[in-house]
């Protein structure tokens, strides 16, 4: 049988390198101190500079953030409408990377593609993360409060969105369009019916939330055989995230301690 060309078996692992650091932005930026890992999932809209985690937890703890199609370094590509699509892709990257103990925190949209990239994982048979922080999205398979806004036309999709103060072509050429398939992907995804995760569960929101409640929060409960806690940001609005990154490294820090 012949063997495999070298130059060939370098190629491939020089794609998948450049694929797992396209999907997950702070690869490899602490190999040297890094003993845990932090992956995280951002909210509907935004990419991974949104989250400024890294600057506020130890250099024990590298952080990941998820970068998906259609945002920032990677608008040009189209945005996904589907969970199971971003999951299919994510879970393998992330399955080559948990040689540390590792966690999730994702805000809203993050945190359903969290929640089922871990139960992808589970299905690979690979190691799970040690916690994960679910933040402002209430429990899979609760009824939504509104009418879907994923097929409004354009002018009433963008009378519900924040997008004051942005030049008006990049609103309709790029952010319309990916708050859209953003909204397909949440308004779509009908979660399976699975065993609960062997993961403990933290579960965040700014109490000052009007998008989910505390009930709402509270039922992620049966979807963890392990420890269940709920933090609420005092006055904090749906993105508390912005702003209040020091507080929350330092809850994640406490929850997730870092060795060294």
């Amino acid at each position: 049988m012949d063997r495999p060309d070298p130059a060939l078996r370098a190629s491939v692992t020089m794609t998948a390198a450049g694929l797992a650091a396209a999907w997950l932005r702070g690869l490899g930026s602490r190999d040297v101190t890094a003993q845990r890992r932090l992956f995280v999932f951002p909210h509907a809209g935004a990419g991974a500079s949104a989250y400024r985690l890294a600057a506020y937890l130890p250099d024990t703890v590298e952080v990941c953030t998820v970068q998906l199609p259609g945002r920032e370094s990677r608008f040009a590509e189209p945005a996904l409408t589907s969970l199971d699509e971003a999951v299919a892709a994510l879970a393998p990257l992330i399955a080559d990377h948990t040689d540390l103990p590792y966690a999730f925190f994702g805000h809203s949209m993050g945190s359903l593609i969290a929640f089922e990239t871990a139960r992808r994982l589970r299905a690979l048979g690979t190691r799970m993360p040690d916690r994960l922080f679910l933040s402002g999205m209430r429990a899979p398979g609760l009824p939504d409060r509104d009418d879907p806004r994923h097929t409004l036309p354009d002018d009433e999709l963008l009378a519900t969105a924040d997008f004051d103060g942005v030049d008006a072509e990049l609103r309709e050429l790029l952010l319309l369009p990916l708050l859209r398939a953003d909204l397909t992907l949440c308004e779509t995804y009908t979660p399976r019916a699975e065993a609960p995760l062997p993961c403990p569960l933290t579960v965040l929101a700014g109490s000052d939330d009007d998008s989910v409640d505390e009930t709402e929060l509270a039922d992620w409960r049966r979807h963890t055989s392990a420890d269940f806690q709920l933090h609420l940001f005092p006055g904090a609005p749906h993105l508390y995230v912005r702003g209040t990154e020091r507080e929350l490294a330092e809850m994640i820090t406490r929850t997730f301690p870092a060795r060294g």
